[in-house]
């Protein structure tokens, strides 16, 4: 299967604006990510998809690939839609990599490509296991409970399930990496939003509701994201190089 991957990078965030080209241990953020993304066997091309020409220029300035995108898309997936509409028509499948995971894993990549290959699965994700407990508390970090063929069952901000009784439970925090078909991809980007989406504010409830299979894979690789500035403090001491 030839697999594209596309990393969506605005400039205007709310929370850290032009965050895609801030300093990471001397490397801008959106170079890392691409550099990572890169190192990944089961990709077959990687492109960074913006709406800013600032961005444009920094990537091919590291020799990577952009595609100029609409300033208007409201999430990564209707990004990724118009750079398929573009350029990937040769391509079976797309990974949405997060543009402000500087540090992900290339094998993550590797599994969840694995887990698009199959050609039941129209959409694919990761998730890992909750071992702290504030985490699992915090709203910023994404539940998620899956069924034993490992399908999506629901997505939270809220630990779920509630334990009424006193049983062993390994809760599951969503790692923001989505697999998606390209015909899927194009479907899904067409939904309207839908009720539990806009409750909790979690797109992926908008492909649950209209009846998609989301295929969950299990990691126990971090996944560390920049929100906000101070984030790069705390992600260059893990990662000291």
């Amino acid at each position: 299967m030839k697999i594209l991957g596309i990393i969506p990078a605005r400039f205007g965030s709310t929370r850290f604006e032009g965050k895609p080209l801030a300093l990471i241990n001397g490397k801008m953020m959106i170079q890392r990510v691409f550099e990572q993304a890169r190192k990944a066997t089961k990709l077959a091309d990687v492109v960074v998809a913006t709406d800013d020409e600032r961005i444009v220029h920094a990537v091919e300035g590291f020799g990577g690939k952009a595609v100029m995108t609409s300033a208007d898309h409201k999430s990564g997936t209707d990004r990724c839609r118009e750079v398929v509409e573009k350029i990937g028509r040769d391509f079976d499948a797309v990974i949405n990599i997060q543009g402000d995971e500087p540090y992900i894993n290339p094998l993550q990549i590797n599994q969840i490509a694995e887990l698009i290959s199959d050609d039941d699965t129209p959409l694919a994700s990761l998730c890992k296991p909750i071992k702290d407990e504030d985490e699992l508390k915090s709203p910023n970090a994404v539940k998620v409970v899956f069924d034993k063929n490992g399908k999506a069952l629901y997505f939270s901000r809220f630990a779920i399930p509630y334990l009424r009784n006193k049983v062993e439970h390994i809760y599951y925090k969503h790692i923001g990496i989505y697999a998606y078909k390209c015909d899927v991809l194009k479907e899904v980007a067409a939904l309207p939003q839908s009720g539990l989406e806009l409750a909790e504010s979690l797109e992926q409830l908008r492909w649950l509701e209209n009846g998609y299979t989301v295929r969950m894979g299990v990691t126990e690789f971090e996944s560390y994201s920049v929100d906000v500035p101070d984030d790069i403090l705390k992600i260059e001491k893990v990662f000291k190089e």
